[in-house]
């Protein structure tokens, strides 16, 4: 969903902050995850390989790399004139990093629209969150994914 919506905004000249996710994929078995930002910076934040880090189900997140990536992206976020910001995600093995989880509330409180993606799982950060008066949560559905990157898209360009 926020590729989808990532796209139709940079074809349409809007200026990006923040990062995506990504699956990695072997032989169609989904064995490790991938952060890029939307300036290029790349790296691989958890794998089934890993042998050291922060254990998310069978996966291990090295906290470190996803910094490198995520934390310059919402850095920029903050400081560049972006047109929006999104995040994609905002899950367990993000929440793994303090440093990511103390840049939240700015990222929250910046002038331009943010869409961030989030897990449904209870905690405290994601809770607190989706609980904010000034946040609109929209639930991702089979029956509405492959829309919602278009609607998104128009609400935005309305703004």
């Amino acid at each position: 969903m926020a590729t989808g919506l990532a796209e139709r905004l940079q074809q349409a000249d809007t200026h990006l902050a923040g990062f995506l996710t990504s699956e990695i994929r072997v032989d169609g078995r989904r064995v490790g995850f991938a952060i890029r930002d939307f300036e290029g910076a790349e790296a691989v934040i958890a794998h089934e390989g890993f042998s050291t880090g922060v254990q998310v189900g069978r996966y291990s997140v090295d906290v470190a790399a996803f910094e490198r990536v995520a934390l310059p992206a919402l850095e920029r976020a903050a400081d560049a004139d972006a047109d929006a910001v999104i995040i994609d995600e905002i899950a367990r093995m993000e929440l793994a990093s303090d440093a990511f989880v103390a840049a939240l509330p700015g990222l929250f409180a910046l002038p331009v629209p943010l869409v961030a993606t989030v897990h449904v799982h209870p905690h405290p950060v994601t809770d607190a969150l989706l609980a904010r008066p000034d946040v609109e949560v929209i639930q991702v559905t089979e029956a509405n994914r492959d829309a919602l990157p278009g609607i998104l898209f128009d609400r935005l360009m309305r703004r």
